[in-house]
């Protein structure tokens, strides 16, 4: 994929993020998405490239744009799959809460996989523990061999999972083995990538979240040189129709990174919404708006992060 298309795609989030940001602590979830639809979907159509959506806000009858299936762009260059969530964490907008960002993943046709909308048990980890993550081992045995990889005691270890009622046994399970837990309301897709960010103090990602998000933290997180496992938990009958719908016959195949985001075409681009582990949130001055935001791409291993002043109509 060209560098130049991959920088395209960070307009898109800007614009994306701006848009929600007007809308922060306002109380309206759904207009603060919308608004993040409605101006990513109009700069993607700039763009010379003809993209499918294969991650996005819903089935065509659910959506009425960033559909899956849809496709973008101007027709012209090349064929890409998009991961695309204009807003994730639309209620931490609402109310003001940290950690909202818009974000687009990028890959070659047929290289991302397709989620369907549903729940996925997840563990992810930063470079320096790769290789040693299993879904299938316990979280007292995962958190001990990160711990070791990372010469860290346990009880230095920080994991991040997202504050459900589903992940309450996996969250007293991290807390039984003596390590710490830090809860996110919304944000799994930055709380998966900051286990690859030395700074974020965050060593493991362990829960259940959406299947999407899943797809979108992987493609970051091989960016990042880190290393992610997921499985698929549809929790009842009409998800496991969506399951199977997809294609998808075994359903409790552990997905590792290369199942998730194939080969080495991919980009990952995000900016923040509201300040979070990731990136900061919109800004305002009397002239400009400033947007932070991330460019990755797996081919080049380059991780780009911009801080961009835009000007303010008059």
């Amino acid at each position: 994929m060209d560098r130049n298309l991959a920088l395209e795609f960070v307009r898109v989030t800007e614009a994306g993020a701006i848009a929600a940001a007007k809308w922060m602590g306002r109380g309206d979830a759904k207009a603060a998405d919308q608004a993040a639809v409605d101006e990513m979907r109009d700069r993607f159509n700039y763009i010379d490239f003809l993209g499918e959506i294969v991650i996005g806000e819903g089935a065509k009858d659910e959506a009425a744009e960033l559909y899956i299936g849809e496709k973008l762009g101007t027709g012209k260059g090349p064929e890409i799959d998009i991961a695309v969530d204009p807003l994730e964490c639309t209620d931490s907008v609402a109310s003001g809460k940290p950690n909202a960002i818009s974000v687009i993943a990028t890959g070659a046709k047929g290289s991302l996989f397709h989620a369907p909308d549903t729940y996925m048990h997840k563990i992810a980890c930063g470079p320096a523990a790769k290789g040693v993550i299993d879904l299938d081992a316990s979280v007292a045995e995962n958190i001990g061999r990160v711990a070791e990889k990372l010469k860290k005691d346990i009880s230095e270890m920080v994991c991040v999972s997202l504050k459900r009622e589903y992940n309450a046994e996996t969250i007293a399970e991290i807390r039984r083995v003596g390590a710490r837990v830090k809860l996110i309301d919304d944000g799994d897709v930055a709380g998966a990538i900051a286990t690859c960010l030395p700074d974020s103090g965050i060593d493991l990602l362990i829960q259940k979240g959406a299947s999407a998000e899943g797809v979108l933290a992987a493609v970051a997180i091989k960016c990042l040189g880190g290393d992610f496992q997921g499985r698929l938990a549809p929790k009842n009958d009409e998800h496991l129709a969506r399951v199977k719908a997809m294609g998808i016959t075994d359903v409790n195949k552990k997905l590792l990174l290369e199942d998730l985001a194939k080969g080495n075409d991919l980009t990952f681009t995000a900016t923040g919404v509201i300040d979070g582990p990731l990136l900061k949130g919109v800004r305002y001055t009397a002239d400009y708006c400033i947007t932070h935001s991330v460019v990755m791409r797996v081919k080049s291993g380059t991780v780009r992060w911009l801080e961009t002043r835009h000007k303010l109509k008059d």
